[in-house]
C-alpha cells in the first residue's frame, strides 16, 4: 500500500482525547487526528520520531493524520484505518502464502446481523487485527487494551466453523524488524482464554509483519507466535 501523499517528518509532543496529537514539524506546532483508540502503550514518550501525511479536503476538520511513530528505534504504523488495505495488497499481490491460491476477495463480509468480517476469500473467513504493543525487544503482542470487541470475534469465528468456513485471524504487525509475536494475557486474560479454545475449536491464527518507509506500508514476512499455556 503506497502513500499518495508525502510523509512529513516531526516529533511528537502529545496524544489527548483519543483522537487528537500535537506535533512539532520544524518550529511549527500541528495537531493532527490520531486515527488508533488503542492505548498505544510504549509509543507515546514525548520526543518521538513520526511521520504524518497532509490532506487538503476542505471537509475534514484537522489537516494532518498520524501515519508512523518510531519508538526504540523501530518505525511503527498506527492508522489502524490502513490495516485492511495493507492486507487486501497483500492478498491481491499473494503476500500471504496461505491464501496464494485464493480467486476472490470479498471485503466487509456480512456474518450475520450484527457481524461483520474484514475478508471473505473463497471459503476463508479473515479477521484482521493491527498489531503496535511489542514491550519486548523483539516479541510484538496483541491487544494493548481490553477488547471485548475482540472476544466477539473469535466467538464468532468458532461458529462459522459449522457453517463450513475456514476461520483466520491474521495479526497485522506494523513494527518494524519484529520476528515473534504473543498473546498479551496479562493486558487482556479473557482474550487470551477465547484465543486458546478458538484455536481447539480449529481456529487458524497467523502473524505477518509488515515493511515500513515514507513511501508505502506492505507485508513483508511471516513470523513467529509464541504459544504459551494458560
Amino acid at each position: 500500500m503506497k502513500f499518495t501523499n508525502s510523509l512529513i517528518k516531526g516529533k511528537l509532543l502529545k496524544r489527548y482525547k483519543r483522537f487528537f496529537a500535537d506535533i512539532k514539524v520544524n518550529s511549527k506546532i500541528i495537531t493532527a487526528h490520531c486515527p488508533n483508540t488503542g492505548s498505544m502503550q510504549g509509543l507515546l514518550d514525548e520526543g518521538n520520531e513520526v511521520l504524518v501525511t497532509e490532506h487538503n479536503d476542505p471537509k475534514r476538520k484537522l489537516k494532518f493524520t498520524l501515519e508512523i511513530i518510531k519508538a526504540k528505534k523501530r518505525f511503527v504504523g498506527v492508522n489502524t484505518h490502513r490495516a485492511n488495505k495493507i492486507v487486501n495488497h497483500g492478498l491481491e499481490n499473494k503476500l500471504i502464502s496461505e491464501f496464494k491460491t485464493i480467486k476472490n476477495i470479498k471485503p466487509e463480509f456480512k456474518f450475520s446481523d450484527d457481524t461483520r468480517f474484514d475478508f471473505l476469500c473463497d471459503n476463508n473467513l479473515i479477521e484482521v487485527k493491527n498489531v503496535t504493543l511489542f514491550r519486548e525487544n523483539d516479541i510484538a503482542e496483541f491487544p494493548d487494551a481490553v477488547t471485548s470487541r475482540g472476544t466477539k470475534h473469535l466467538n464468532m469465528l468458532i461458529k462459522s466453523i459449522k457453517k463450513g468456513y475456514k476461520p483466520y485471524v491474521l495479526f497485522l504487525t506494523q513494527i518494524q524488524n519484529i520476528n515473534n509475536f504473543r498473546i498479551a494475557k496479562d493486558i487482556d486474560h479473557i482474550y487470551f482464554e477465547n484465543y486458546e479454545k478458538a484455536k481447539k475449536a480449529g481456529v487458524k491464527f497467523l502473524a505477518y509483519r509488515c515493511k515500513l518507509s515514507s513511501k508505502e506500508i506492505k507485508i513483508e514476512k511471516k513470523i513467529n507466535i509464541i504459544d504459551e499455556r494458560l
